[in-house]
């Protein structure tokens, strides 16, 4: 099971942006991994206190929203299965995170996260699901939701994890320095099926070079022509 937005209002705003989307031919997103790319890496996030957005967060968010880009965040909350704090602090979390963006101009399109864990302490969480990252559920629940084309679409994050799920889905890849990306890059990139895309040094400089790459290959009559090479 993906968890989908959060009830109430912010479920209102994202419902009507659905339908804005499933009346285009195909939308284009970008998917954001959340702790270390969107927001500060602190481990098992348990208290909202430690919610901290990056500096460039909200400027990277708005560029995505000016391009006509969906910023749909996937995120493994697998210590919701491991006990350490509930699905309600993890929308509360979200609900924070889009206030606070949206107090900066900047919108995210939805939240989605996959509370499971191969080996939760909790027997309701402890399955093989399909939305724990690399596995496609997430993205796939997206693209049911706003029709989007993936080969016209990306994926940015800091671990492998979130590069796997790119190759899984056929998503252009970047992996930003931020969060574990510097470590893992460094230590694990030798054991990747092949590398990103683009490594960035943060969020907004990965969303510069999605922006400057589709100034570059601005499709004709649908037709994708995104180069498949590092550029």
């Amino acid at each position: 099971m993906t968890a989908g937005a959060k009830r109430g209002s912010l479920e209102e705003e994202r419902v009507q942006t659905w339908r804005i989307a499933e009346g285009n031919h195909r939308a284009r997103a970008v998917f954001l991994d959340r702790d270390g790319t969107l927001i500060q890496e602190v481990g098992y996030l348990s208290r909202l206190d430690d919610v901290h957005i990056y500096p460039w967060t909200a400027e990277a968010i708005r560029k995505l929203n000016q391009a006509g880009l969906l910023a749909i965040v996937v995120t493994n909350q697998g210590g919701v299965g491991k006990g350490f704090y509930t699905e309600e602090l993890v929308e509360q979390v979200h609900e924070k995170i889009a206030r606070e963006l949206a107090e900066q101009g900047a919108r995210l399109d939805a939240f989605c996260y996959c509370p499971h864990h191969p080996e939760a302490s909790l027997p309701a969480y402890r399955v093989e699901c399909r939305c724990r990252k690399p596995a496609p559920g997430m993205v796939e629940e997206a693209v049911k939701r706003f029709k989007i084309d993936l080969s016209s679409s990306y994926i940015v994050g800091d671990t492998g994890r979130d590069m796997q799920l790119g190759f899984n889905t056929g998503l252009r890849t970047i992996l930003v320095r931020t969060g574990y990306g510097a470590g893992e890059y460094e230590s694990q990139r030798h054991v990747w099926p092949r590398s990103p895309d683009w490594i960035a040094e943060n969020l907004l400089e990965g969303v510069e070079k999605i922006l400057a790459e589709r100034a570059r290959h601005v499709p004709a009559s649908g037709q994708n022509l995104l180069a498949p090479d590092n550029l």
